[in-house]
């Protein structure tokens, strides 16, 4: 879908509880030391103790908020972007805007948009669609809380994923010097099963399947993933740059999905792309779900890698199987 919508962020903010190291986890789970780097290419991660996906989604917020000098009050709608949850009602973002400073004062709705590892981008688009001039301000919260999720005894999956939060502010840009440029969302129902939790859910509800680490803990078919992705991220990515004025090989920079380590090389080698147009975090924070994308973008921002003004592609793959993009210009 071509927008050409003006918005702008003009705040962002993320939180990280405590930092795990590869080696750590390697000893505490008797995975040989180096796995996880050489097989996952993730040297650490964060994972929680205590904190909840609302905790951490409200502390993401705060600093979003702080770093603008933006009162509550101006907000006019909180999307919380993940598939993470803390219950399975009310909705995420309500316990999130619950958790946010003199929040309760102010009446403006809280909804939840979930793609997976693509609601960020899927929650960007949605914003861009509602800001006028009645909705000036959007805040858009990820927060992703993987670990609780994990099976120990499948390598893949225990040194690959990490929590976090990360959140933006998005506004409609009456300057028009931002804007969002294209937007697309492709769902490929031949790789639906690649990715699942099965427990948990109305087909396999607690009352009747008891905990157990094989249906209620993370399940993902890696190699099948990444055969699907290799047939169909060219086609949607060849098809999503027609029209735009621009090819992937032009952008300033590219902020993927953090899936894997394959995922990415994968993605590189496919565009013969360098490694300082497309910015990775995966190394220290994992694969944070809706997480991943925004939190790499604000990691960018915040050193410099990106500026004001650059064109830049969010891109990524999720459960579904799902492949989404926006082009923006920053």
């Amino acid at each position: 879908m071509n927008l050409n919508k003006p918005i702008r962020i003009t705040a962002v903010g993320k939180f990280l509880p405590k930092k795990i190291l590869s080696s750590d986890l390697e000893k505490k789970f008797n995975i040989p030391i180096g796995w996880s780097h050489k097989n996952s290419g993730v040297k650490q991660r964060h994972w929680t103790n205590n904190e909840t996906v609302g905790f951490m989604g409200a502390k993401a917020a705060q600093s979003a908020l702080d770093s603008s000098n933006t009162h509550i009050k101006e907000i006019d709608l909180l999307i919380s972007a993940g598939a993470s949850f803390d219950h399975i009602i009310p909705n995420q973002a309500s316990v999130i805007k619950s958790q946010i400073k003199n929040a309760e004062l102010y009446n403006f709705p809280a909804i939840d948009l979930n793609t997976t590892c693509l609601s960020f981008l899927t929650a960007f688009q949605y914003a861009a669609n509602v800001l006028n001039e009645h909705t000036k301000k959007v805040l858009i919260v990820s927060s992703e809380v993987s670990s609780k999720h994990l099976n120990e005894d499948n390598w893949e999956t225990i040194t690959l994923f990490g929590d976090a939060a990360a959140a933006v502010i998005v506004e409609y840009d009456d300057n028009n010097e931002s804007y969002l440029i294209k937007s697309e969302h492709c769902t490929y129902t031949n790789g639906v099963d690649l990715t699942k939790i099965e427990g948990g859910g109305i087909k396999k509800p607690f009352k009747f399947y008891p905990y157990d680490k094989k249906i209620h803990s993370f399940q993902m078919k890696g190699k099948n993933l990444l055969k699907l992705a290799n047939i169909e991220l060219p086609i949607f990515l060849d098809e999503f740059f027609k029209n735009t004025g621009y090819k992937i090989q032009n952008v300033d920079k590219i902020i993927p999905h953090q899936a894997s380590k394959l995922g990415l090389l994968l993605f590189k080698k496919m565009y013969s792309l360098s490694n300082e147009v497309v910015i990775e975090t995966l190394y220290k924070y994992g694969n944070c779900i809706a997480a991943s994308i925004p939190l790499t973008f604000i990691d960018a921002i915040e050193d410099q890698r990106i500026k004001r003004g650059d064109i830049c592609l969010l891109s990524g793959t999720s459960a579904g199987f799902s492949i989404g993009s926006l082009l923006i210009k920053y």
